[in-house]
C-alpha cells in the first residue's frame, strides 16, 4: 500500500511538472523553418507517366545508401515484391567502432523482419544486460527476458561482419539490385523527387527513377538537408580500442564505467576481442599522431577501469589501434517530401552510449513496411507522401524513448562539479542498484522491450526524487533542501529540452495526430 502511494506521488508531482513546462514552451514555441532548395536536388524535365531508369531498368523504390538500415529495408520491401535499387557508396566490408550492439528490442525486430540469420556464421555474441560501476562499486542490470524464447538476447558483433551478411541476403532476391556508386544529388520535378544522379565505380554519371526515392546514406548524410531541417549536435567524442582475449567482470554483459569526466563502455565483439569506447566530452580529442592520446588513455582513464581489465586496457593502448568517432545526435524533423522519405541516422540520431541506433532503425523500417504493404502502386508521389505522414507519428513510441533516455542517460552519467549534478549522478546508481522495478523498468526501457515515454518520464523523475530524498534523510538542513531543490531543476533541464525536440504531442498522445488515424490510399 504504501508503494501506491508513493508512485502515486510521484505520478502527481511528474504530471505538475510536465504541465507547467508545457506552457512555458508553449508560449515560446516558434515556427518550423521552411525548407529550401540546397545543392543536393537537381530538376530534371516534366514527364508523363511512371518513373523509369536511364538504363531501361525499372524500379519501385529507390535506396540511398547499403548499412544496416538501406540493407535491412531493401530485403524487406523486395520480399514484398517491390522492385528495389539499392546504390551504396563502398560496397567492401565496413570498419566501424560503433553500430556494434544490439539491443534484445532490436533482434526482436530482426526476427520480425527474417534477418536474424544474419548475426550467424560471424561471430556474434549474445549480451544478457549491463554492469554498472561507480567509485568501486558495482551492481548488475540484467535485461527481463523472462517472457521471451531463450534465444531472446542482445547480440554484439563487428558491424561489417553484419552488414555484409545484410548485403548479401538481400542482394540474393531477384527483384534486388545493389550497385556501386555515389549519389551526388536528387531529382526534382515540379516538387516531386523522381530518382537521383549518381557517379558509378567507374566514373560514368547516370540517373535512376523510381516512384519513391529512401534516403539511408547514415550520419554524414550529403542529402538530408533538402528533406528535414538539420539540427546536428556533437556533444562528445568516442575512442575506440579492441581489447585481446580480455575476461570481463560479467561475461555477456554490456559494462559502462561512470568515470570522469563520462562514462567508458566494454562489451564483446567477438569470442575473443572486447571492444572499449571511451567518451570524450566536445568535440576535440588528444592528439593520436604525437602520442597525447596514447598518454591521456595511460594516465586518466586507465586508472579508473576495472583491475581485470586494467592490463588489458594498457596493452591495447600499446598495440596503437586506436581510433575516434564524433558521437551525434539529431532529433528527427522531416519535411515531408513527395517522392521521398529519409530513414537511419540520414534521419534521426541520438548519443551512442545506450546503443539504440540499430533498435530505432529497425523498428522503423517494421513501421514503414506495414504502411507500405497494402499499396499496389506508388506512382502517385502527392498521396502517398500524404499517407506517409503517418510514419512520423507511429514511429514514436519506440523512438522517443530509446533517444529521450539516451541523451537524458549520458547527461546524467557525465561527472560534474555542480553538486546537485553530483547527487543526482549517484542517486541513478543507486537507484539502479535498489533491484527489482527500479532497476528492470529502466533496462527494459533501454533495451527497446518496453517502449513507453511515460514510464521513461515516471522513472528519470523517480530518480531525481530518490535522490531529494537521500539529501533530506535523516535530517534536512537547508544547504540540503536548496541542493535538493537544484537537483529536481537540473533533472527538469536536462529531460524538457529533449522531449521537446522530440515531440510533446507525438510522444505522450499520438492518437491525438490526425495523421495517426490515415488510411492507404485507395486506387
Amino acid at each position: 500500500m504504501a508503494d501506491s502511494y508513493v508512485w502515486g506521488w510521484i505520478l502527481c508531482t511528474v504530471m505538475t511538472l510536465v504541465a507547467l513546462r508545457g506552457v512555458v514552451l508553449k508560449r515560446r514555441k516558434g515556427y518550423g523553418i521552411s525548407p529550401t532548395r540546397t545543392e543536393s536536388v537537381n530538376s530534371v524535365p516534366a514527364s508523363n507517366g511512371e518513373c523509369r531508369s536511364a538504363d531501361g531498368s525499372d524500379a519501385d523504390v529507390i535506396i540511398v545508401g547499403a548499412g544496416v538500415a538501406g540493407s535491412a529495408l531493401a530485403h524487406t520491401l523486395g520480399k514484398d515484391g517491390r522492385r528495389v535499387h539499392v546504390i551504396e557508396r563502398d560496397l567492401m566490408e565496413p570498419d566501424r567502432i560503433v553500430g556494434e550492439l544490439l539491443q534484445p528490442g532490436g533482434y526482436l525486430k530482426l526476427i520480425e523482419l527474417g534477418l536474424e540469420d544474419c548475426l550467424k556464421e560471424i561471430d556474434a555474441q549474445k549480451v544478457f544486460g549491463y554492469a554498472l560501476f561507480k567509485d568501486g562499486k558495482h551492481t548488475r542490470l540484467s535485461y527481463p527476458l523472462e517472457k521471451f524464447h531463450s534465444d531472446v538476447s542482445g547480440r554484439s558483433f563487428h558491424n561489417g561482419r553484419f552488414i555484409q551478411r545484410m548485403r548479401e541476403k538481400s542482394a540474393s532476391l531477384p527483384n534486388v539490385r545493389l550497385e556501386q556508386g555515389t549519389v551526388t544529388s536528387l531529382l526534382e520535378e515540379k516538387g516531386t523527387i523522381r530518382g537521383v544522379q549518381y557517379k558509378t565505380k567507374d566514373g560514368r554519371v547516370l540517373a535512376a527513377f523510381a516512384p519513391l526515392t529512401i534516403v539511408c546514406d547514415g550520419c554524414f548524410s550529403n542529402l538530408r538537408r533538402s528533406l528535414c531541417n538539420p539540427k546536428v549536435d556533437v556533444p562528445s567524442c568516442f575512442v575506440g580500442l579492441v581489447l585481446e582475449n580480455c575476461h570481463l567482470p560479467y561475461s555477456n554483459h554490456g559494462h559502462v564505467i561512470l568515470a570522469d569526466p563520462s562514462p567508458i563502455l566494454f562489451y564483446p565483439i567477438s569470442s575473443t576481442e572486447v571492444r572499449c569506447l571511451v567518451d570524450v566530452p566536445g568535440q576535440k580529442v588528444p592528439s593520436i599522431a604525437n602520442g597525447e592520446m596514447a598518454n591521456y588513455l595511460k594516465t586518466v582513464v586507465a586508472p579508473q577501469v576495472p583491475p581485470e581489465i586494467y592490463d588489458s586496457f594498457v596493452a591495447a593502448i600499446d598495440k596503437g589501434n586506436i581510433r575516434t568517432m564524433p558521437n551525434r545526435s539529431m532529433p528527427a524533423a522531416p519535411h515531408p517530401t513527395p517522392g521521398a522519405l529519409l530513414m537511419g541516422d540520414a534521419f534521426n540520431m541520438r548519443h551512442p552510449l545506450t546503443g539504440g541506433g540499430m533498435t530505432v532503425a529497425l523498428s522503423d523500417i517494421v513501421v514503414l513496411r506495414d504502411l507500405v504493404r497494402p499499396l499496389r502502386d506508388l506512382n502517385d508521389a502527392p498521396t502517398l507522401c500524404k499517407y506517409l505522414e503517418s510514419f512520423y507519428t507511429l514511429r514514436k513510441p519506440v523512438a522517443s524513448t530509446i533517444n529521450t533516455l539516451a541523451g537524458a542517460l549520458y547527461k546524467v552519467f557525465c561527472a560534474s562539479p555542480d553538486q546537485a549534478r553530483k547527487e543526482m549522478r549517484q542517486a541513478c546508481f543507486d537507484y539502479l542498484s535498489l533491484g527489482g522495478v527500479f532497476s528492470t523498468g529502466p533496462i527494459a526501457l533501454l533495451s527497446g522491450l518496453n517502449p513507453r515515454p511515460l514510464s521513461l518520464v515516471l522513472h528519470f523523475f523517480a530518480v531525481a526524487i530518490y535522490g531529494v530524498g537521500r539529501l533530506l534523510l535523516p535530517f534536512p538542513s537547508p544547504n540540503r533542501i536548496w541542493i535538493g531543490a537544484r537537483l529536481i531543476s537540473g533533472a527538469s533541464g536536462i529531460i524538457f529540452p529533449i522531449i521537446k525536440a522530440e515531440g510533446v504531442r507525438q510522444m505522450f498522445f499520438p492518437a491525438t495526430v490526425p495523421a495517426y488515424y490515415r488510411a492507404p490510399p485507395v486506387k
